[in-house]
């Protein structure tokens, strides 16, 4: 199958999960006596949340760009990877709206940052099985003929992502902002060349 409709589809996904992310920031509700500034303070939060789950999922829209580029075709798995890919995007606005509400309250906060991280944490497993499918598997796929070393050391970088969404998630239970601060923090690794490896695709 050919990779047009392919990045077609995931372009739209991720295109309309962004967008639900910024539809999910509401406006102040003001107290008697409240300043419009102070109202606007008070919802750190959710800038927060939609700063990190924004950024996140451009650098996967980057990498899935980079990913998809190198083949020539798709085989049924890439197009079943690929669709629990972006299942994982697609839960983003929810996990992003959950978090930023609960994060200030007593109770449900860690339970709600718990699901945001783990929103990526799924995001960064199926990101990493379908390049490992894609660069292991179905080598034979793509445009231009990668060394296996190269394949690896790409694998690689897609694949250290998952153990520090892990350790973020299961750090919830400690503490909600412990947790946006690891999501942050990767988000902005994975931002720089360090981080993404400075891997162009093919073609």
């Amino acid at each position: 199958m050919s990779t047009n409709r392919l990045e077609a589809f995931s372009d739209g996904v991720i295109a309309v999960a962004i967008t639900l992310l910024v539809l999910n920031i509401e406006l102040p509700t003001l107290k008697a006596g409240e300043s419009l500034a102070g109202g606007l303070l008070a919802q750190w939060p959710v800038y927060a949340a939609y700063a990190v789950s924004f950024l996140t999922i451009g650098i996967i829209w980057i990498n899935h760009h980079v990913m998809i580029g190198r083949l020539r075709e798709a085989d049924r798995t890439i197009l079943f990877l690929n669709l629990l890919l972006l299942m994982s995007i697609a839960v983003l606005p929810f996990a992003t709206r959950l978090a930023a509400a609960y994060l200030k309250k007593s109770h449900g906060q860690h339970l709600a940052t718990g699901v945001y991280s783990g929103a990526f944490l799924l995001m960064a497993v199926f990101f990493s099985a379908l390049n490992q499918h894609i660069l292991l598997t179905k080598a034979h796929l793509l445009h231009t003929e990668i060394p296996l070393e190269q394949r690896r050391q790409i694998l690689y970088r897609s694949i250290t992502g998952v153990a520090p969404y892990a350790i973020a998630t299961a750090l919830a239970v400690v503490s909600s902002y412990l947790t946006l601060a690891i999501c942050g923090a990767l988000a902005i690794f994975y931002a720089l060349p360090i981080g993404s490896g400075g891997v162009e695709p093919a073609g």
